[in-house]
């Protein structure tokens, strides 16, 4: 499988950078990084050559807040620049498809993912991975005002030891967003979802593609 090309479009501002896996296809997917990573990470690297080899033309899109400092987590001010970013990488991934485009992201990345759905439906669906319901130390810090707002079907992947929410709080969140959602449980997984470092669950690609085909009935 191809782990994606190194791709950049500075025609847009801020500029869409990344990896891209396959060309032009018939549905396309944007993902991205968290916080502490970067478009290069295990996690997103298997789910781009897994949906990229199911027909998928795929971005792992690298955040603004990344492209500016390779290092260190996104400051408050960066929110707005990395929706900014994400909106651009799903008008880019447009050019490649004439079908549905869909856009998620892991952790941090998912979270501006959903900010952004709810500001603007400009993807059809939303694929959001290990989502930071709250700092593991403030559970009473919901961050979910915004998901009322989010108008397109929502799956969220979650493991069963996600210090950022629990599966029981993210039920709770899963019912304030109006539109059909569905959360795959990951069983004694982490917020890592089993890849950190270089470990990986070599069996959750293919779990996500199955689900994600079947809750937003796509068949490339």
């Amino acid at each position: 499988m191809s782990t994606g090309e190194r791709f950049v479009d500075a025609s847009f501002e801020p500029a869409v950078c990344g990896f891209l896996h396959g060309g032009a296809r018939r549905a396309g997917l944007v993902l991205t990084h968290g916080a502490g990573g970067n478009a290069q990470g295990g996690l997103l690297l298997a789910l781009g050559e897994c949906f990229s080899a199911a027909e998928f033309a795929v971005l792992r899109a690298e955040l603004p807040f990344r492209q500016l400092r390779p290092h260190g987590p996104p400051r408050p001010r960066d929110g707005a620049l990395d929706r900014a970013g994400l909106k651009n990488a799903v008008a880019m991934i447009r050019k490649l498809t004439s079908g549905p485009v869909f856009l998620g992201g892991q952790s941090y990345g998912g979270r501006q993912a959903s900010m952004l759905l709810a500001e603007e439906s400009v993807a059809d669906g939303l694929l959001l991975l290990s989502y930071p319901l709250h700092a593991p130390s403030h559970p009473d810090r919901l961050r979910t005002d915004h998901l009322p707002s989010i108008q397109v079907p929502t799956l969220f992947v979650h493991g069963t030891r996600d210090p950022f929410g629990s599966i029981q709080e993210l039920e709770k969140a899963q019912k304030l967003i109006p539109a059909r959602t569905s959360l795959m449980i990951v069983e004694g997984a982490g917020h890592d979802l089993g890849f950190k470092g270089k470990a990986k669950r070599a069996e959750l690609p293919e779990m996500v593609l199955s689900r994600f085909r079947e809750f937003f009935a796509v068949t490339p």
